[in-house]
């Protein structure tokens, strides 16, 4: 059996044509950016959810793994993206050597990150939860015309900065964001990512911890 890492993914060639392939759908649906960046920035801050709370590190660079692979399923269709990108994942990793162990703990935790019918399962799952939820910003929007964005881009939009602060010794998770409410109001920002947040609550319990959104230094 082989140890597979977060680099071996970025090298597959097949999971780089997937990555891009489903992100090409979502554009075509009017979705924010879900590409290489995200599946990146994702992967590095659910490794770093794990890490920086003390759990070991194979198991961090599983949810990195998870992270890195979690929207792949959209190359099929959004709906049920979650369990298309777990079978995916599944014959990616298979191919690669990683144990089965190993394996259905990254299915798992991509088969449950979406807020419709996800439910942090286990470590790997909830890092992912949290690390995808905390991506909003102005530069996932790709609609280049203000006056037709929708909701999810006005969102994106308005903020410019978003940081997970991770405190092991307080247990506690920040999503610390700096919204320009010139653009978007908060209670515009809960409208759509209400569900979001209660699924990130769940998933720092599991850790744990307790969650808290903090809008322009101000905790919610």
């Amino acid at each position: 059996m082989t140890q597979v890492k977060l680099k071996d993914l970025k090298e597959h060639p097949m999971v780089k044509a997937l990555l891009l392939a489903a992100d090409k759908n979502l554009e075509a649906m009017g979705y924010t950016e879900h590409g290489l960046r995200h599946a990146d920035l994702t992967a590095n801050i659910a490794r770093n959810i794990l890490l920086r709370l003390g759990y070991p590190e194979r198991e961090a660079e599983l949810a990195a793994i998870s992270g890195y692979l979690h929207d792949i399923g959209n190359v099929v269709n959004r709906e049920g993206h979650t369990i298309a990108g777990a079978m995916l994942a599944y014959q990616i990793l298979s191919n690669l050597g990683m144990p089965l162990e190993e394996i259905t703990e990254v299915m798992s935790a991509i088969g449950n990150h979406d807020e419709d019918s996800g439910y942090p399962v286990n470590n790997v799952c909830a890092a992912l939860i949290i690390a995808d939820k905390s991506d909003v910003h102005y530069t996932r929007v790709r609609n280049p015309n203000p006056s037709t964005f929708d909701i999810h881009d006005r969102v994106n939009f308005a903020v410019h900065k978003s940081f997970l602060n991770v405190d092991k010794e307080a247990k506690k998770l920040r999503l610390e964001l700096d919204i320009d409410t010139n653009q978007i109001s908060i209670m515009e920002y809960f409208e759509i990512f209400l569900q979001r947040m209660l699924l990130c609550r769940r998933a720092a319990d599991f850790l744990g911890c307790s969650f808290r959104l903090v809008v322009n230094n101000l905790e919610m």
